[in-house]
């Protein structure tokens, strides 16, 4: 287990925020949905060797869903099944139930939360100035290797002050940034 520990650290440091992305039009509120927590931790894990996998299970009134991690070393971490009760018996009950578990057992396993929470964004005194953040986007795409992309990334994010918008330009950056690499390598 000492591979994937290690390799799970520095992945860790490097995921992107889970971004409230998605809208219930019932209660007329955002949440995060299942592609953007993927897409939050995903880069990260594989960078760091670390494939991500999900199992479900039958169960006759919802679903069970663990969150697995395997690592190039062959060293593999499952991280305890979640079962959800399916709200409607029908098809579209145990699809909904389906989304919904693995987003949550995903977020357990990775130690993400959502953004921020209605709690938070109701106490948060009013921002009066939006942060700069050119310097930290041009430190990205500047940056020479992986290990300064990590840090110039984690800056970046630092300096958006929770600002959402600003968190999607800094993501952009670092998977164009990654994108060009990758081209460079070709």
């Amino acid at each position: 287990m000492k591979n994937i520990a290690s390799a799970l650290v520095k992945a860790q440091k490097a995921f992107a925020p889970a971004l409230k992305n998605a809208v219930n039009p019932h209660f007329r509120s955002k949440y995060v949905d299942l592609a953007s927590c993927v897409d939050s931790v995903v880069g990260a894990l594989n960078e760091n060797g670390i494939f991500l996998f999900q199992t479900t299970t039958e169960h006759p009134d919802g679903v069970i869903c663990e969150t697995s991690f395997l690592h190039e070393s062959g060293e593999r971490l499952d991280c305890g099944k979640l079962f959800f009760p399916a709200p409607k018996h029908d098809p579209q009950g145990f699809m909904s139930c389906l989304t919904y578990i693995r987003r949550a057992s995903l977020m357990a396993a990775t130690g993400q939360a959502p953004e921020d929470d209605d709690g938070n964004s109701a106490s948060r005194r009013p921002e009066v100035k939006t942060p700069d953040i050119t310097d930290h986007l041009l430190a990205i795409e500047s940056s020479g290797n992986s290990e300064e992309l990590a840090k110039v990334y984690k800056d970046a994010l630092d300096a958006c002050q929770g600002n959402q918008a600003l968190q999607a330009q800094v993501i952009q950056a670092k998977k164009a940034r990654v994108e060009r690499a990758k081209q460079e390598k070709v």
